[in-house]
């Protein structure tokens, strides 16, 4: 015997609607995200690109004047991204301002608008307590980004239409972790890196193209996780790959513990042990990301 589930309202209207006429905003542009939306859409008119001179989520009074009435999907690629500027007086406010009630009226303004809105996630919402983090986990956060991020992913998920798609250790253009080994490298210095913390890479062109896919695909309303495939692996073992992948020997990094390394570096934000995120969901609607370690190399090349 079978039976027939029907597609909640809003996801049948807008798989219905898929041959209509749209128009898509970016938040963000100017970020890492932006940049890597900018290039996998480049010529198409029906994206329009906005910076935070243009849509500030961190100033309300800036979301309440955009008209946000010509878009039917918002993206939002903007964000407090800085984990250890988090812990501090001044970095609290921005990462509450920007992550949890920027996002909240995000969610105010594709709801009037009608808007499926598009909302990026961390593996900070976690506290890393088991190996495999899936969607259905409850939040855990250690420290104030986390809590942003965990507040955000909340408040998005109260729209209908909505994706959620929870990523880890970005790299994209601009500062990250592999730009800052690569200088090292470059330098002749031996880095001291964390061996305890584990999961993958998430290079910003591939949650690019998850984006691109989910919205051309009309995969079910929800959350997904996005990180670049392949076996976990430690922050350690990342440094001495672009050691490698630059030329440079391997052995110059430097081993440590978190708490180790905590104990010479003051104000940092605790991390997440295990940062994994299964892949299942993502793979199984269609998306196969790429190998984070031939991602790495043509980051690199």
């Amino acid at each position: 015997m079978s039976h027939d589930f029907a597609s909640p309202p809003a996801e049948r209207e807008w798989q219905e609607a898929a041959s209509s006429p749209e128009r898509t905003l970016v938040v963000g542009a100017a970020g890492q995200l932006g940049r890597a939306l900018q290039g996998l859409w480049l010529g198409r008119d029906d994206v329009d690109f906005v910076d935070r001179e243009v849509l500030d989520v961190g100033a309300h009074d800036s979301i309440a004047a955009f008209d946000f009435s010509p878009y039917s999907v918002i993206v939002n690629a903007a964000g407090y991204t800085d984990k250890d500027g988090a812990e501090s007086a001044e970095g609290r406010r921005e990462a509450w301002a920007v992550n949890a009630k920027g996002v909240a009226l995000l969610v105010s303004a594709a709801r009037e608008a009608g808007a499926v809105l598009v909302h990026i996630s961390s593996d900070y919402v976690f506290d890393g307590s088991v190996a495999f983090h899936t969607e259905e986990e409850g939040f855990a956060p250690l420290g104030v980004y986390g809590q942003t991020k965990a507040a955000g992913d909340a408040a998005v998920s109260t729209l209908d239409t909505h994706y959620i798609l929870r990523t880890s250790w970005v790299v994209g253009e601009g500062k990250n972790f592999v730009a800052t080994m690569r200088e090292h490298a470059v330098n002749g210095e031996s880095p001291s890196v964390v061996n305890d913390q584990f999961g993958r890479l998430t290079f910003t062109d591939e949650i690019a193209r998850a984006i691109d896919f989910v919205l051309r695909a009309r995969v079910p309303f929800g959350t997904y996780n996005v990180t670049n495939s392949g076996d976990i692996t430690s922050w350690f073992e990342i440094a001495q790959r672009v050691y490698e992948l630059t030329g440079h020997d391997p052995e110059n990094v430097q081993s440590v513990s978190s708490a180790e390394y905590l104990d010479t570096h003051k104000g940092i934000a605790l991390r997440p042990i295990n940062s994994a995120l299964d892949l299942s969901k993502i793979t199984e609607a269609g998306f196969h990301p790429r190998d984070q370690f031939e991602a790495l190399a043509a980051y690199l090349a």
